[in-house]
């Protein structure tokens, strides 16, 4: 499953990695400060040299899924799904979704995998949408079956799309959706906008969500990019800001994360607190992922990867500052190291030779 967890020791040794930036959530926004412990310069690799990349020449990367043997990627504008062949670069394409409409930060999106099924999240002429199809084939030489749309109606824009899907340890799919540009939207509980959405894998409306009849996991939301659990089943996201706080927030089911009402930290007893939050010129956070003891945090604006102990969530250390550009998003490969996607090629970064890629992160 994309939510698995795997041990990891004390420090971050060498360190390539490729993750796929969204802007817009990036520009003309806020002030200096963070509010959170960091610390540390960027690690070095035990040789003194940099690491290979996994993969390079991806254009527009969004999402990145490892499960057990096989390791997706999304193009957010070809509309394209990748399978990483090999670890010399290789790549093949398992399919094109159909019904892609790119656009501003608009496009192919999250990606999930679950009892072989691909789950994606994109966004059509009309709205954003999740369809799955039938995987076929072996590891390799990986299809897409027929499509089957399982939720639409999501509102949609040019930008605060959320996207972001994935199973949680419930065999449930969790879907990030942001306000769209409408930022009412975040507190009506009858839109699926600005919302974390929780549903079966069929699409339907599980018994146990904490509003009647309604697909509303959490609500309050800007535009959320990041979830994952932890190996004690605690969930994880997070989230956009506007002009003054990035968070990071622990989603409990039916809570109200106060967007628009406040950004950030506020201490009003009707909505919850994020448990770290970041100055928005230094995070625009995306992509997570979870180890044992730290979360792991693709910065897009922040150009870093953000590492935060499980046990003191309130502090991070930062990791490869500047070095790699904006990071989409990060994924735990199947031999414990952080696979990193970058993302310069979307026309908000300053892309080079061989941009976008995959790098490798090894944790010791």
């Amino acid at each position: 499953m994309d939510h698995r967890t795997v041990p990891r020791a004390a420090a971050l040794a060498a360190a390539t990695a490729l993750l796929v930036g969204c802007s817009g959530e990036a520009t003309d926004r806020g002030t200096s400060g963070s509010g959170t412990t960091t610390s540390g310069a960027p690690p070095s690799s035990s040789s003194g040299s940099a690491p290979p990349d996994v993969v390079t020449g991806l254009d527009a990367p969004w999402s990145i899924v490892v499960d057990d043997d096989m390791t997706l990627v999304s193009e957010r504008d070809s509309g394209r799904v990748l399978e990483v062949t090999d670890d010399d670069g290789g790549t093949r394409e398992v399919g094109t979704v159909e019904g892609v409409s790119a656009g501003g930060e608009g496009g192919l999106l999250g990606l999930a995998v679950h009892d072989d099924h691909l789950y994606t999240y994109f966004t059509s002429a009309d709205d954003n949408r999740v369809v799955r199809h039938e995987l076929t084939g072996e590891p390799g030489s990986l299809a897409l079956g027929d499509a089957e749309t399982i939720l639409d109606g999501i509102p949609s824009a040019s930008f605060h799309n959320g996207g972001r899907i994935a199973f949680g340890p419930d065999d449930m799919l969790y879907v990030t959706t942001g306000d769209a540009g409408e930022t009412d939207r975040a507190q009506d509980p009858e839109s699926l906008a600005g919302k974390i959405l929780r549903l079966t894998p069929e699409g339907e409306v599980p018994e146990d969500n904490p509003f009647d009849d309604s697909l509303v996991w959490t609500l309050g939301h800007r535009n959320p990019q990041g979830i994952a659990w932890d190996d004690d089943g605690t969930m994880y996201a997070s989230e956009f800001g506007q002009d003054t706080w990035d968070e990071l927030n622990v989603i409990e089911a039916g809570a109200d994360y106060g967007w628009p009402t406040v950004e950030g930290a506020a201490d009003d007893g009707r909505f919850t607190d994020p448990v770290q939050q970041w100055a928005t010129d230094e995070a625009s956070p995306s992509g997570i992922a979870i180890t044992d003891d730290s979360i792991w945090i693709a910065n897009l604006r922040g150009e870093r990867l953000r590492e935060v102990p499980l046990d003191d969530p309130s502090t991070s250390t930062e990791h490869l500052v500047g070095e790699h550009g904006r990071l989409r998003d990060v994924a735990v490969a199947p031999d414990g190291s952080m696979w990193v996607l970058t993302n310069a090629t979307d026309g908000r970064g300053d892309p080079g030779d061989g941009d976008d890629r995959i790098l490798r992160v090894v944790v010791r």
